[in-house]
């Protein structure tokens, strides 16, 4: 992850193909709040992660969001919300599941969605998180 300031907030950058292809960062980070962007279990060189398994990818993309809340000066016990958009139905328990795991002693505010489709079609989940200092 890579930290740039600005005069509307700091930006973090994983090096993701998408940042700068799409023109967006990673996280976000307003005063005492970090807002990270949707994570998929892409790597920073593209290659996507754990092809077929929702669970896993979901894993894969909490920790890399969490990565962000780090860098961004924040952490795990800081979340209060966290987002997921999953491409089928069944893939909705996998992925909660994952946040239960990461996210249970926190207990953030939480909103699932199918979508149609992620930008690869080997992504079957995609979580944004939002953390807050208290």
């Amino acid at each position: 992850m890579s930290v740039s300031m600005q005069n509307t907030g700091t930006r973090v950058f994983s090096g993701g193909p998408w940042e700068e292809k799409y023109g967006y960062a990673r996280a976000v980070v307003v005063g005492d709040r970090v807002i990270v962007s949707g994570c998929t279990a892409a790597t920073a060189g593209g290659e996507i992660r754990h092809v077929g398994d929702a669970y896993l990818q979901s894993l894969a993309a909490i920790d890399l969001a969490l990565e962000a809340v780090r860098a961004g000066g924040l952490s795990l016990e800081d979340v209060v919300m966290v987002r997921y958009y999953v491409v089928e139905h069944r893939h909705f328990d996998h992925a909660g599941r994952a946040i239960a795991e990461r996210f249970g002693a926190v207990r953030p505010a939480c909103t699932g969605v199918r979508v149609a489709g992620l930008v690869d079609p080997r992504m079957l989940v995609e979580i944004e998180i939002e953390a807050l200092r208290a």
